[in-house]
């Protein structure tokens, strides 16, 4: 007997690349990794004959547009990789009888909040790629009401680009940084993310809808970058900015924390705190060249 079979788009991103470590422990599951390359999702025919062949059970959508500065000049590519794209993926996905979990940020909201956003906040983004992040939900849940979108925030991994990866190379390159201080959140170890969301299709059970998942805790990026430069020793100064010190294309929300009180409920997930994570991010980087 075949065994079900799941098909990761964006293998080659952050999340994808753990997920493809987290494979060999899913021996219940096949697993089929594509990218840009060998699957271009903006060629609809290209991506329907796919699921004609392969008939994947589920399909967890790595895949996007997340350079969130370039994102403001780049609008139309943007909302066709976030949005229009997505939304075909669930379409597909409604017609093969796929599960289908798509990844999603904490950019659709303002970031005017106080409190930990839930999934029944009203999202009100404020750069482009938070609209166009809005846009892929919105066309997710209206081509397959089935689906399970997964917002998260500020993500890492010992693959790809990200901040921990950029603090370590400029830690080793400079005396002294600038961190900004007052925009807060939790950051997202990719592993962990990707542990949560094989812990959701291994479960068994599949209830749609919104979830969000990041670690546990609160920092700014300054408190961020001080826990880097503390887990490496390195000695480069490391110095609090607000915002308007550190001008960007894309405004940035002031807020970032997730509530994670739904995934744990009903999928019993294991969030970690962000600080345990980073320090198993970093061992690994310590022992690999950065790049």
């Amino acid at each position: 007997m075949n065994k079900p079979l799941i098909l990761v788009t964006g293998g080659n991103g952050q999340l994808g690349n753990e997920l493809k470590q987290l494979a060999s422990a899913y021996s219940q599951f096949e697993f089929v990794f594509t990218d840009i390359d060998n699957l271009a999702l903006d060629n609809f025919e290209l991506v329907g004959d796919f699921f004609a062949k392969h008939q994947p059970a589920y399909c967890i959508n790595c895949a996007a547009y997340t350079a969130v500065d370039k994102a403001e000049s780049n609008r139309d590519v943007v909302m066709l990789v976030n949005g229009t794209v997505v939304g075909n993926l669930a379409s597909i996905c409604k017609k093969y009888n796929t599960k289908f979990v798509h990844i999603s940020t904490d950019y659709v909201f303002d970031g005017e909040s106080t409190v930990p956003y839930t999934e029944d906040d009203i999202p009100n983004p404020s750069n482009v790629y938070g609209e166009s992040k809005l846009l892929g939900e919105q066309l997710c849940l209206k081509e397959d009401p089935s689906s399970i979108i997964i917002r998260t925030a500020w993500v890492y991994s010992s693959f790809g680009n990200n901040f921990v990866k950029t603090m370590m190379r400029l830690m080793a390159e400079r005396t002294e940084l600038n961190l900004v201080e007052d925009q807060v959140g939790s950051p997202t170890y990719a592993a962990d993310l990707a542990k949560a969301i094989m812990d959701i299709v291994a479960s068994g059970k599949w209830e749609s809808g919104i979830y969000h998942y990041s670690n546990e805790g609160r920092i700014s990026w300054y408190d961020f970058a001080v826990a880097i430069k503390k887990q490496i020793g390195n000695e480069c100064a490391v110095n609090p900015i607000p915002t308007s010190a550190y001008p960007t294309p894309a405004k940035r929300p002031k807020y970032s924390l997730l509530n994670k009180d739904k995934i744990k409920t009903i999928y019993g997930v294991q969030v970690p705190g962000w600080e345990e994570s980073l320090e198993k991010c970093i061992s690994l980087l310590i022992q690999k060249p950065l790049n």
